[in-house]
C-alpha cells in the first residue's frame, strides 16, 4: 500500500516517544532489550552505527490512534497482523518517524523489532521478530516500521513465548545500514565445545543475514580471551555471499574469486574485534555475549549483543566432547577396541550430515539395516545398536561387529577379507583383535550355514525377476509422488503417506542391499585372484575390467544431461532462455515460452524422471534433489552446450569406456586355460550383479525423496505455524519429532522445542569447523588430540585411484550448483568428496583431487570411467591448493604437486 506521508513537523507532539540512542536515558521497558543494549554500548563509546529507537509509547499512540487498541486483545493474531500492515501511520506519528529520520540524515538504514523480552538473560527472541534491511526513502521507512510492529503478532514470536504469555509492547530501532564487506558473529564464550578462555568468531563476506540464514561459507576462529592471540584458524572456501542485489533487495552473489579461499580476517583485525568483546562483555558484568558486527571499508561496526542463553550440553547423545561414535553405553574392552570405517559404505552417507540427517541415518539404523543383513542369509542380525555410529556429524559403519555377524556366511568366514576392505591407511590391522571375537561355531555355526544356504539359493532364482519389480516399482511411485499434492493432505492423510513411504524405503534398501553385496563379493574374489595368478601384470587388472564394464548409472545420467543439452542447441529460444535467465526463473520461463514448453516436455521431463531423485549425499535429507531444483542442471546444460561445437569431445568422453579390453585380454591369455576360466566367471559374476545393483539403486534413491518430500510438507506447515522461522530450520529438526508430530496429533510447539532446535543448530555448527575425523580408527577419536595438519609445503600424497599424469589449473568446488558455470574444460577439480550428483563434471575436468575417498569411493570409479587421473584421501588438498594454481596430478604415484601458485 501507499503510505500518505505527513510533513515532519507534524511529529513534534509525539517527540518524546523517540529516542536518540546513545543520548537519551536508555530504558528498557519503553526501547525494548534490542534498542537498550544499542543505546548502552553507544553510551561507553562502542562503534555502534548511529541510531534512533521508536518507542513502545508510540507504538500504543498508533493503536489507540487506529482504533486497533481494543481489537489487539481480542482479535487473532493472524487478523491483528493484517490488520496493521494495512492501516496507515496517523499524521502525528509517522511525522515523529520521518523528522527522527531526517536528523539522522536520511541514509539507508536497518530497521529492527526491540521487543520488551528481547535479547534478556533467559531469551534471546533471536529472529523471532521482523528486520527490514537497506530500507530508503520515506514511503519504504514507514512501511518497514508496520512490519516490524506487526511482527508481534507473528506465529513463531508466539510459538516463542512460554506459557500462552501476552505479546506486550514493541519499539523499533532505526539504525544506518551498513553494507558490510565482511560480516559476523562473536561468542565471548565457546557455545558448544565449552572450553574455557575461547571466544569463537565465524566470519563471512558480505552481509551477516548469510551466515545466520546458513546459506554461505563461513571462516572459524578462536581466540584466547587473556592473550587476544589467535589460537585456531579454519578457513572455508566461500563461494557466495548475501548483498544488495538492487536498492532495498538483499540476494545471493559471488564472492569475488580472489577472495574466496584467503581469511575474512587478518590477525590484526580478530585481535582489534576481540578487545572490542571483551569491553562489552566486561560493561554487562562479566556476562557472555554473543555480537554480531561488521567490516566496512577496514572499521568495525557492533550491530547488537544479546547475552548468551545456552551452555553446552554436560552429557548425553549431543556431547560435543563424545570420543566414542557407540549410541548407546559399551563395555570398555569392546568400546576401545572397535574398528570403525566411513570408507565406502555408500556414496549416500558420505560427509558431514545435519540433525535431520543423522536422525534419519538413526532410523534406517534401527528399523532397515537389520533387516538388510538378514536379506543376504545372516541368520543372527545382532543389536540394532552397534551396527552403526556416529562422530563429530558423520556416520560410521561398526566393522568389528558387521564382520562377527557375517562370519555366519561362507564367503566371509574369514574376517579378514571384510576388515582390510574398510581400512585406510590410517590404521595397522596388524595387532587388531576383533572384539566380538568369531561368530560361535557347532550347532549355532551350522544352523546359520543352512540358512545362509537357504537365502543364496532363492537369491540366485530370482535375482533377475527381483530386480525388474524394483525397477518398475520405482516409475510408479515416482509418478504417482509427482501426481500428489501434498500441501491438500490432511495431517492424518499425510501419516498415512509418510508410513507408506517408510515401507518402500524399507523394502528397496533391503532389496538392494543383496546386489551391492555381491558385487562387493565378486569383485573382492577377482582382486585377490588377479594378485595371486597375474603378479605384477594383475596390479589394477580389475580396475580396468570394471571400468571397462561403463554399467554405472551415474555415468549414463551424466552422457542423458549431455544428450539434453544438444536437445538444446537444436532450439535456439530454449536454449537462450537457459542461458540467459537467472537460475532459479528458467523453468517457469520455459514452460511460458511454446518452443521452451516443448523442450521441457520433450527432452527434460523425460530425463527427469528417469534421473530427476539423484542429488548430493543422498540420505542426507535437506539437500534438494534435481527434481526438486534443476539449476545445477541447466550450469551443466549451460557448459555442454558452449561446448558443444567439439562434440567429438563429449563422445569420447562418454562412450570411451575406460579400460582396455584388449590388453586385459592379453593378460588372461597367459593364464592355463582353468584359471582363465575360472576369472572369466568371476568376472561375468560381477558385470550382473554391478548391472542389477545400478538398476535397482535408482528404487532405493527415490525412496529417500519420497520421505524428504513428505518432511518438507511437515516443515512448510512448522514455518507457517510460527514453529520454525524458515524451512532452513528443518534442517534442524529430528526424524523422530516428525513422525511423532503426524502420528499423536499433539501441538507442534510441544513436540518441537525451540531450545532443542537451536541446540541442534549450535552443534551442527560445532561439527562444520572441527576437522575432518578420520576414515577408519580403531576405538575413540579425540578431536582435541588430533594431529593439525598442513604442515607447509606445495606437495601432497594420497591414494592414486585412477592412472595417468596430468598438469592443470586447480579449481576448488566448495558449491556443486553455484560453480558449476565457472568449471572450465580440463581444470582439475579439486574437492573435500564427491558423489552421484557431480559426475556430469569429471567429462570436462582434467583431473580430480579429494580430500577424503579410497579405491571404490565415487570419485575414484568415475575417474576411471572417464580416464581422468585421481588421487584420493589427500586430507587437506582443498586447504592447501588454491584455485589458479598450476599442479600436477599423478593418478599412478598417488601424488599432487602445486608447481606454479
Amino acid at each position: 500500500m501507499t503510505q500518505h506521508v505527513e510533513d515532519p513537523a507534524a511529529g513534534a507532539s509525539r517527540s518524546e516517544h523517540v529516542v536518540v540512542l546513545g543520548k537519551d536515558p536508555a530504558d528498557p521497558a519503553v526501547l525494548g532489550g534490542k534498542a537498550a543494549r544499542l543505546a548502552e554500548l553507544i553510551g561507553a563509546g562502542l562503534p555502534v552505527p548511529p541510531a534512533f529507537c521508536l518507542t513502545t509509547g508510540l507504538f500504543e499512540d498508533f493503536l489507540r490512534e487506529t482504533g486497533l487498541a481494543a481489537q489487539v486483545r481480542t482479535a487473532e493474531p493472524r487478523v491483528i497482523r493484517e490488520k496493521i500492515l494495512a492501516t496507515e501511520l496517523p499524521g502525528p506519528v509517522a511525522g515523529a518517524v520521518l523528522a527522527a529520520y531526517e536528523r539522522l540524515g536520511s541514509p539507508r538504514v536497518a530497521v529492527r523489532s526491540s521487543a520488551l523480552w528481547e535479547d534478556s538473560v533467559d531469551q534471546s527472541f533471536a529472529g523471532q521478530h521482523d528486520t527490514v534491511l537497506d530500507v530508503g526513502g520515506n514511503e519504504a521507512l514507514l512501511e518497514a516500521v508496520r512490519r516490524c510492529w506487526a511482527s508481534l503478532w507473528s506465529d513463531r514470536a508466539a510459538a516463542y513465548r512460554e506459557d500462552g504469555a501476552e505479546p506486550g509492547a514493541i519499539a523499533v530501532v532505526v539504525q544506518e545500514m551498513i553494507h558490510s564487506d565482511i560480516s559476523g558473529v562473536l561468542f565471548t564464550v565457546d557455545p558448544v565445545g565449552g572450553r574455557p578462555h575461547r571466544m569463537v568468531v565465524e566470519a563471512c563476506q558480505g552481509l551477516g543475514e548469510g551466515l545466520v540464514s546458513g546459506r554461505v561459507s563461513s571462516d572459524f576462529f578462536a581466540v584466547d580471551d587473556r592473550t587476544l592471540e589467535v589460537v585456531e584458524e579454519r578457513v572455508r572456501y566461500k563461494v557466495t555471499k548475501c548483498a544488495p542485489v538492487e536498492p532495498g533487495r538483499i540476494g545471493m552473489t559471488k564472492v569475488d574469486p580472489a577472495a574466496r579461499d584467503v581469511p575474512c580476517l587478518t590477525g590484526e583485525q580478530l585481535r582489534e574485534l576481540a578487545g572490542l568483546a571483551l569491553r562489552v562483555r566486561s560493561h554487562y558484568g562479566g556476562t557472555e555475549q554473543d555480537i554480531e558486527w561488521g567490516l566496512r571499508d577496514g572499521v568495525l561496526h557492533l550491530f547488537q549483543t544479546r547475552p548468551v542463553t545456552t551452555r553446552p550440553a554436560p552429557d548425553g547423545a549431543g556431547r560435543a566432547d563424545r570420543h566414542s561414535p557407540y549410541v548407546t553405553e559399551q563395555p570398555a574392552e569392546i568400546r576401545q577396541g572397535t574398528l570403525w570405517s566411513r570408507m565406502d559404505i555408500g556414496e549416500i552417507f558420505v560427509g558431514l550430515m545435519t540433525p535431520l540427517g543423522l536422525s534419519f541415518a538413526r532410523y534406517y539404523q534401527k528399523h532397515v539395516h537389520t533387516d538388510c543383513a538378514a536379506a543376504l542369509g545372516v541368520r543372527v542380525t545382532g543389536d540394532a545398536d552397534r551396527h552403526m555410529g556416529y562422530l563429530q556429524g558423520h556416520v560410521y559403519l561398526n566393522i568389528s561387529y558387521t564382520a562377527h555377524l557375517l562370519g555366519q556366511c561362507l564367503p566371509t568366514r574369514d574376517q579378514r577379507h571384510f576388515t582390510s576392505r574398510f581400512v585406510s591407511e590410517e590404521v595397522d590391522l596388524a595387532a587388531y583383535r576383533n572384539p566380538f571375537g568369531t561368530f560361535p561355531g557347532g550347532v549355532e555355526d551350522a544352523l546359520s550355514t543352512a540358512v545362509w544356504l537357504k537365502y543364496t539359493a532363492a537369491e540366485v532364482a530370482r535375482t533377475r525377476s527381483r530386480a525388474e519389480k524394483m525397477v518398475s516399482s520405482r516409475l510408479y511411485e515416482f509418478d504417482r509422488a509427482r501426481r500428489l499434492d501434498h500441501t491438500r493432505l490432511s495431517r492424518r492423510e499425510l501419516h498415512t503417506e509418510l508410513n507408506r513411504h517408510l515401507g518402500y524405503f524399507h523394502d528397496m534398501h533391503v532389496g538392494y542391499m543383496p546386489y551391492y553385496i555381491n558385487a562387493f563379493g565378486f569383485y573382492g574374489v577377482l582382486t585377490e585372484l588377479c594378485a595371486r595368478w597375474l603378479g605384477e601384470d594383475g596390479v589394477n587388472l580389475q580396475n580396468r575390467i570394471k571400468t571397462d564394464m561403463s554399467t554405472l548409472r551415474t555415468v549414463e545420467s551424466a552422457r542423458e544431461i549431455w544428450a539434453v543439452a544438444q536437445a538444446a542447441r537444436r532450439m535456439p529460444r530454449a536454449l537462450r532462455i537457459i542461458e540467459e535467465e537467472p537460475l532459479e526463473g528458467i523453468e517457469a520461463a520455459l514452460r511460458a515460452d511454446e518452443e521452451g514448453r516443448a523442450f521441457w516436455e520433450l527432452h527434460m521431463e523425460p530425463f527427469l524422471r528417469m534421473n530427476g531423485t539423484r542429488g548430493r549425499q543422498e540420505m542426507e535429507l535437506t539437500h534438494p534433489r534435481w527434481i526438486d531444483d534443476p539449476g545445477y542442471l541447466f550450469q551443466m546444460i549451460r557448459r555442454y552446450a558452449a561446448d558443444g561445437t567439439a562434440e567429438g569431445t563429449f563422445e569420447d568422453a562418454f562412450g570411451r569406456g575406460g579400460g582396455d579390453t584388449g590388453e586385459a585380454r592379453k593378460v588372461l591369455e597367459r593364464l592355463p586355460a582353468a584359471k582363465r576360466r575360472t576369472i572369466e566367471t568371476v568376472i561375468s559374476l560381477y558385470a550382473l550383479c554391478s548391472e542389477l545393483r545400478e538398476a535397482t539403486r535408482m528404487a532405493m534413491i527415490t525412496s529417500i525423496w519420497l520421505v524428504r518430500n513428505v518432511v518438507y510438507e511437515v516443515g512448510r506447515r512448522l514455518v507457517d505455524a510460527g514453529v520454525l522461522h524458515s524451512l532452513d530450520e528443518v534442517a534442524h529438526l529430528d526424524f523422530e519429532d516428525v513422525r511423532s508430530y503426524l502420528a499423536t496429533g499433539a501441538d507442534a510447539r510441544e513436540i518441537f522445542g525451540r531450545g532443542r532446535i537451536d541446540e541442534a543448530r549450535r552443534l551442527h555448527e560445532y561439527h562444520k569447523r572441527l576437522p575432518e575425523p578420520p576414515l577408519t580408527f580403531i576405538g575413540e577419536h579425540d578431536v582435541t588430540q588430533a594431529v593439525r595438519p598442513v604442515p607447509d609445503g606445495a606437495r601432497l600424497e594420497g591414494l592414486g585411484s585412477s592412472p595417468g599424469r596430468i598438469v592443470g589449473r586447480a579449481r576448488i568446488v566448495e558449491d556443486l550448483v553455484w560453480q558449476a558455470d565457472e568449471f572450465q574444460a580440463g581444470e582439475i577439480l579439486v574437492t573435500r568428496y564427491t558423489d552421484a550428483s557431480w559426475t556430469p563434471l569429471f567429462a570436462v575436468a582434467g583431473g580430480v583431487v579429494t580430500d577424503i575417498g579410497s579405491m571404490l569411493s565415487h570419485s575414484s570409479i568415475v575417474s576411471r570411467e572417464f580416464n581422468v587421473p585421481s588421487v584420493v584421501n589427500t586430507k587437506h588438498a582443498t586447504q592447501r591448493i588454491r584455485t589458479g594454481d598450476l599442479v600436477v596430478v599423478d593418478g599412478d604415484t598417488g601424488v599432487v604437486e602445486v608447481v606454479e601458485g
